[in-house]
């Protein structure tokens, strides 16, 4: 079982690679491989106990279809090679801000109650994670801003519950936001979306 947990790390790395360069490119196959790659992170942070990360990991999935839809919508205003924007709003800001607050304190709670082996890093990655998707899908490029901080969390909680692929995966994912930032910044343009 050891050797298959790490196979599906390993899997999970490498199809989540590419799932950062497609996010970088803005391109919709970045929503099918986040799928392959939720799965799989998912089954193994279940396997380590590290229950917020794994629920998170299905709540990707679904948003991967979310994306998708999105997505295609806003892709179709821009030009080739043009990144899809919408503006961030002060009251998504506020309301982020407030359920990042509250949704950390609730899960710290539920996850010490669960045994989670790691409940705070779990649940700031999680919280921040949750509404990072929810930014990227709506093509804020402030999201990576989210990003930097819950990657930079959840490769401390790896190395801390020892999933070392993933902890690589996951630095991987903290300089890929960093440029991605201001890869979207240089190529965006703001669409008229509803946001």
């Amino acid at each position: 079982m050891n050797s298959l947990i790490q196979a599906i790390e390993i899997f999970a790395a490498v199809t989540g690679i590419i799932y950062a360069v497609l996010e970088i490119l803005q391109k919709n196959a970045m929503w099918v491989v986040g799928i392959l790659t939720s799965a799989a992170c998912a089954f193994s942070f279940g396997v380590q106990h590290v229950w917020a990360s794994m629920g998170l990991n299905i709540y990707y999935v679904v948003m991967s279809v979310i994306g998708l839809y999105q997505w295609k919508k806003d892709s179709a205003q821009v030009g080739e090679g043009e990144i899809h924007l919408n503006p961030l709003t002060k009251g998504t800001v506020f309301w982020s801000a407030i359920a990042a607050l509250a949704g950390t304190l609730a899960f710290v709670w539920i996850l010490r109650i669960t045994g989670d082996a790691a409940p705070e890093l779990d649940a700031a990655a999680t919280v921040l994670s949750i509404i990072g998707t929810w930014w990227l899908a709506m093509s804020y490029k402030e999201q990576w801003f989210l990003w930097i901080v819950a990657d930079v969390i959840t490769t401390t909680l790896c190395i801390v519950t020892s999933q070392y692929a993933l902890a690589v995966l996951y630095f991987a994912y903290i300089v890929s936001a960093v440029y991605g930032y201001f890869h979207w910044k240089r190529r965006g343009k703001v669409v008229n979306s509803a946001s």
